[in-house]
């Protein structure tokens, strides 16, 4: 018991000290919300048009069908370990020529044991002073979308839109961090295609830390180990270009596919198309729907290069699949991601709600 504690509170100590390094900064707000995103692997910024799109493209916000939505979304990594949850809200606003919208994220792990001051002064063990935190990151987006001009939803012509977001970052009393940084997003519709380009951390989100002295001093000087000072991280920019087709198989049955390509300039990644300073990630994703009723989804996603016991190099990639109903104004989504365990990432099973309100 002794030795358990202390290995699990030191687990997530280490995230303070490699807050000062600037790779793979806020690396929380790249996973996605909303299952129909993770169903066709997050392939939607050129498709997405409702409340979602204040985190995956704010353009997408003026093609919502409803005059106000809202969403809620869940999901749980590692066992159940971390939890990770989004709600957003969006109305329309100026007669319907622009959209507003709220977002907030939340990824974190909970009641992580502290056996900082297990033993006493005196050198006796007291599991009566051993404690539990949280260690969570948290993302306040707030949007703003509009059209080229006043035109209806679906009609040919450009949108366009920003977020604002405040990041923030929460280890216990040992650490905290704020940050500040502007995504901006454009779609473009051509009859049965869409494109986007969207920028996210367009001028670099920064993140400062700060630290409190009182709960390291103790343990990590006994223990030989340096103690973090303020520093500051980055999250450099990446770019996402998108394009989707959306087609009328019968009157019953249609059929929406996208293509979707992530640059990002924060170094050499595993992705298909790995460079320096830029890599490409490319994804795919496809939506069958029924009426506009009932939604089947898929998508390829997450390819890295591996190693396997022998030495050989090979491709793997994460399939996603997702299913949707939709009955008036309730839609409740669910996606099941890494399908048969293909790639390294452990599956998840994600679950989202979203309501829509007319004038009524």
């Amino acid at each position: 018991m002794i030795k358990k504690l202390p290995l699990c509170f030191l687990l997530f100590l280490p995230s303070l000290l490699f807050a000062q390094k600037t790779k793979y900064s806020n690396e929380f707000l790249q996973i996605g919300v909303g299952s129909r995103a993770f169903g066709m692997s997050g392939s939607v910024v050129a498709s997405v048009n409702d409340v979602t799109s204040g985190y995956w493209n704010p353009a997408g916000l003026i093609n919502m069908k409803g005059n106000t939505q809202t969403s809620l979304m869940h999901s749980e990594y590692f066992s159940g370990i971390a939890k990770y949850d989004y709600a957003g809200f969006a109305t329309f606003v100026a007669d319907k020529t622009a959209v507003v919208s709220a977002s907030v994220i939340r990824f974190g792990v909970d009641d992580i044991p502290d056996t900082s001051e297990l033993i006493d002064a005196d050198g006796n063990i007291n599991y009566n002073r051993v404690k539990s935190f949280s260690s969570a990151d948290y993302a306040f987006l707030f949007s703003y979308a509009r059209n080229e001009k006043k035109r209806k939803v679906g009609e040919n012509g450009l949108s366009y839109g920003a977020n604002v977001k405040i990041v923030h970052r929460k280890v216990g009393d040992y650490g905290k961090s704020w940050g500040f940084g502007i995504d901006v997003g454009a779609q473009y519709q051509l009859n049965h295609f869409r494109f986007a380009a969207v920028g996210r951390d367009i001028t670099t989100t920064f993140n400062a830390w700060s630290y409190n002295p009182d709960k390291f001093s103790s343990i990590y000087t006994a223990t030989g180990n340096d103690i973090p000072k303020n520093s500051t991280e980055t999250t450099l920019p990446r770019i996402i270009l998108g394009s989707a087709y959306e087609a009328k198989l019968s009157q019953n049955f249609g059929l929406t596919s996208e293509v979707d390509f992530t640059l990002t300039t924060d170094g050499k990644r595993n992705v298909l198309v790995s460079g320096n300073p830029v890599s490409i990630d490319p994804t795919v994703g496809f939506e069958a729907d029924f009426k506009k009723i009932v939604f089947l989804r898929t998508g390829i996603g997450n390819i890295q290069k591996t190693t396997d016991f022998n030495g050989a190099q090979q491709y793997v990639f994460q399939p996603n699949l997702g299913l949707g109903i939709k009955i008036k104004n309730f839609s409740i989504d669910y996606a099941l991601t890494d399908i048969g365990n293909q790639s390294d990432g452990l599956y998840s099973n994600v679950f989202s709600i979203r309501l829509d309100f007319d004038k009524k």
